[in-house]
This record gives C-alpha cells, structure tokens and sequence, in this order.
C-alpha cells in the first residue's frame, strides 16, 4: 500500500486514481449505499415516499449501480457502463414524468458526493492516504456525479421532447378546428383548449407566412397557435394585433414577408386567414408592394375589387360596352381620361396635367365620353359601377404590366 500515500507527480497533482484504490473503498459500498440512502430521503422526503412504492427496489438498484460503477471504473477504466447509463436515464425521465425539474435529483446526486467524500475522508485517515490522493479523489467523484447528471439529464429531456412534441401536435389541432369555422363541434375546440391551456379568446388575428417559414421561438409569445409545416404556413395571434403583438411578430419571423389578416371573431378565423393569403398572392402578382409585414386592413378596397377576376370580366364587359366598337388607341386614351376624371373630377387644366395632355384635348375627349357613356355617367349608381371596375382593372393590370 505505500504506493498510494506517496505523492502523485506535481505535473499532474489531480490524476487519475490508482486502480488499487477501488479494493479500499468496495468493502464501504454496503454502508455507504445505506448512508447515502438516509441523507437523501432526510433532505428530500419525496423521494423517501419513492423509496416505499412500488419502484423503490429498482431506485435501490440504481443507487446502488451508480456507487459500484465508480469503483469498477477505478479498478479498470475500460470497464462498460451500458447498464449504470440506462439506469441514470431512466432516473431521469422518471423526474420529467412526476412532473419534477431536475433541480431534485440533482441535488440528490451531489449530497450523495458529500456523504461519500465523508467516508472517503474517514478511509483515508485510516489508511494514512496522503492529501493529494484525497484531492484526486474528490475531483473523480464529482467529475463522475457531473456524468450521471448529464445522463440523467438526456433522460429528462427525452421525455420533455416528447411531452412538447404531443402538445404542439394538439394545438396544431385546435388550430385547424378553428379555422374550419361553424361545422367544427365547439366541445371539441373546448377539450382541446383544456388538454394544452390555452385560452380561447373573442377575437383572433391569422396571420399568413411565406413558405418556407421560419419562427424565433424565444421571441414568439407563447400563446400563438401555428403550423409552419402546412403548404401554406399560418399563426393565429389572440386578440388584435397591437404595436406589442407587431413588434413581436417583426422579431419572431425574421424573413418576413408574412400577410396579417383582419381581427374577427374566433368563430370567423378562416375568414382573415383568407384575406391574408389573398393579399400574398396580389404581392406576388405584383399588385401589392411588398414588405415584411403587411396588413390586410391597408388593401381591404383592393382585396375587394379582386376578389372575383371572372366576375370582374363580366362588369368590365357591362360597364365598357360603350366603347367596345371603337379602336384600341382611341379606347385606351377613352378609358384613362375617364378614369382620371372619375378619380379627381378636375378641370381640363388639372386633368392635362396629370394626362400630359393640352387642356383642350381634355374638353375634347370629355365631350367624347359625354356622348358615348350618355346618362351612365349621370346616374350615381351606374358612374360608381364604372368607377369600381375602371379601379379594379387598373389593380389588375399592374400585375401585367399592361394598360388596363
């Protein structure tokens, strides 16, 4: 035994430990185990309960592993420990599983340290080991309990994973049963609020995203209910959307270039998601600039006027029947001074300013419509009729890059 009181090299004063070392500490196992047994269930009564059920024998046995692997792994380094790993695992979700942070068990493993640094120290001074054997000592075993934190920690975080994955998949659920709107069973939505905690609000504002998308999840607040796998990525933000919901969003999608529908009634959510995915689509038409964020509630004229392109071909027929006949050149210069007129009622002189025509060409072209358009440009019903669709083709048209 002289070999273990001389002192290692002061190169490397906390080195590993001799492998004879683990014939003086296996015989302490029993009564350390014990030991251990009762500071632990002293300073952490729940898991003296644990130790009374029905899986107490088994926490006896990982105890009782995780002491003899050290000892093992002294006497030889390259010694397996596959079992002493899964049992640390299983530690570990067992402590997400009784709903627990690792804060616990944690604990536990480290007062266990203490316990058997105290006995270890008792050993010590009967074998007359020296100080820096103790050293060497005390740096292994907390290096060791460092490890079995890390593995029970995987265990921890394997079930948390599970956990998160089953509760985003139902609030992804209970997303979809509020945007299928009236059909969906409300005792459904209900169910599902109370399975993930979720508030059902009055109001709710969707929110359309560019695919692919992307979320900063520690910026998101963490009532939002999305699904970013869907062809068509989505997010429902309770309530309306205010300047601290807007600067959370500007922070949550970094890429941007997402559509914020309308505030409605959660019962007409499928509503504003629609008009939110509409004005994506006008953005990449190019009828509507793009920006990161854009608000429905900014184009709700446009949205209106495009909301049906076969219906709109029917009234642009209707209401510019008048000028059918008449020559493409003609028509275009027609149409665009009445739209002018429609949009300012200016004089000739503003009207040519704006048309980049002489006043006179004005009066001309005006007396033209006067007589083709007749009272449709009297009557109010019929002048707003022709003013919505000379709007709406113009709309269309900057998609096209053509005249309208």
């Amino acid at each position: 035994m002289a070999h273990l009181i001389q002192p290692l090299d002061t190169d490397d004063p906390l080195g590993p430990l001799p492998q004879e070392f683990a014939a003086i500490m296996r015989p302490e196992l029993p009564s350390l185990i014990k030991e251990i047994g009762v500071e632990v269930t002293r300073a952490y009564p729940e898991y003296a309960r644990l130790l009374d059920g029905p899986n107490g024998q088994a926490i006896r046995v990982g105890v009782e592993q995780s002491l003899a692997s050290f000892v093992d792994l002294v006497a030889e380094p390259t010694t397996p420990t596959t079992l002493r790993d899964d049992m640390c695992r299983r530690f570990g979700r067992f402590e997400a599983y009784e709903g627990r942070t690792m804060d616990t068990l944690q604990g536990a493993y480290r007062l266990g340290a203490r316990v058997a640094l105290r006995r270890a120290k008792k050993v010590g001074q009967s074998y007359h080991l020296s100080p820096t054997l103790m050293l060497s000592f005390a740096d292994a075993l907390f290096a060791y309990v460092d490890e079995l934190e890390s593995l029970s920690r995987e265990g921890f975080l394997e079930v948390q994973s599970q956990s998160g994955e089953q509760s985003e998949a139902l609030r992804r659920r209970l997303l979809h049963l509020i945007l299928a709107g009236r059909p969906a069973p409300r005792s459904a939505i209900a169910d599902l609020c109370e399975q993930t905690g979720w508030a059902l609000p009055d109001e709710v504002t969707l929110v359309a995203v560019r695919a692919p998308a992307a979320l900063d999840r520690l910026s998101a607040d963490r009532d939002l209910l999305l699904d970013l796998s869907d062809p068509q990525p989505h997010l429902l933000v309770p309530g309306p959307l205010d300047d601290a919901r807007r600067s959370m969003l500007e922070q949550a999608l970094p890429a941007g270039h997402a559509a914020i529908g309308l505030t409605v009634p959660t019962a007409l959510a499928c509503d504003s998601i629609r008009w939110a995915r509409r004005v994506l689509e006008l953005v990449d038409s190019g009828v509507i600039d793009d920006a990161p964020l854009i608000r429905c509630e900014d184009h709700l004229i446009t949205l209106w006027l495009l909301s049906d392109p076969a219906l709109l071909d029917q009234l642009a027929q209707r209401e510019l029947a008048a000028v059918a006949g008449i020559s493409n050149t003609r028509r275009e210069r027609l149409i665009e001074t009445l739209r002018i007129w429609l949009d300012t009622r200016g004089t000739a002189a503003q009207m040519g300013e704006l048309l980049d025509v002489h006043p006179q060409t004005v009066r001309y072209r005006m007396r033209s419509l006067e007589t083709i358009f007749g009272d449709q440009l009297v009557d109010p019903e019929a002048r707003f009729a022709t003013e919505a669709v000379l709007r709406a083709l113009r709309l269309r048209a900057r998609s096209a890059g053509t005249s309208p």
